[in-house]
């Protein structure tokens, strides 16, 4: 009587040749594997319980199956998985941030015609972080992206803005019409604080002295925003 052991980990080599990754990518394409499954064939083996499909399929559960959340973990991190060291958390995260430059390709000099816009446009480029950012958007005529530029990084909670800067990068950039001011809540949190309210107000006004006017600041959080200019406070 042959006995089989339950426990004993199936690993991916031992799988039918449809069902491995790698193999099906091969045939069938990328859209064809799970997210575990593409992050599986990245680091290549599991540990001695788990296939790295396994183990990416946990760490994305722990994440809530979400990738936004697994770029923004940290090498040491990840590193605490077993089967995770430096080098595989580095290869996830260096797959997200190239997920991440890849979707700002897609939007370079994109129109900037309204507050959804503007939020598509640079939720892309705060999605990962874990402090706030700010940032001075250059727009021409047909309000079009010439440039953006980060002006500012701080804490957890807030950042410092030197108006000064702002209207610096804007007046230095050829074609510039108009700004678009916009920073992070990394909290979740979109609404406004009263330091937001007081830097907007004396954006505003400065920018009106230069000829460069502020059509908009926006506030990015995880799936949602706040505009100045859709609240009528511009």
């Amino acid at each position: 009587m042959t006995f089989i052991d339950d426990t004993r980990k199936v690993r991916i080599c031992e799988w039918e040749e449809d069902d491995r990754p790698r193999e099906r990518f091969q045939r069938y394409g990328g859209d064809s594997l799970s997210a575990a499954e593409l992050l599986a064939i990245l680091i290549g083996s599991g540990n001695t319980r788990e296939t790295a499909v396994d183990l990416m399929r946990r760490i994305l559960d722990d994440c809530e199956g979400s990738l936004n959340r697994l770029g923004k973990r940290s090498i040491e991190q990840l590193s605490r998985y077993d089967g995770i060291g430096p080098a595989k958390a580095i290869t996830i995260l260096a797959a997200c941030e190239l997920g991440k430059r890849r979707m700002l390709e897609s939007v370079r000099h994109v129109r900037l015609a309204s507050s959804k816009d503007a939020y598509d446009y640079m939720r892309t480029k705060v999605m990962d972080d874990l402090h706030e950012k700010a940032f001075v958007i250059m727009l021409n005529a047909h309000l079009a992206v010439i440039d953006c530029v980060c002006i500012s990084e701080g804490g957890i909670s807030c950042t410092a803005v030197d108006v000064r800067r702002v209207l610096r990068e804007a007046l230095l950039c050829d074609g510039c019409t108009s700004i678009m001011f916009c920073h992070n809540h990394p909290s979740g949190n979109s609404r406004p604080s009263k330091q937001d309210d007081m830097l907007t107000s004396e954006l505003a006004k400065a920018a009106k002295i230069v000829n460069l006017p502020l059509l908009d600041h926006i506030i990015v959080s995880d799936g949602s925003y706040y505009s100045y200019s859709d609240e009528g406070k511009l």
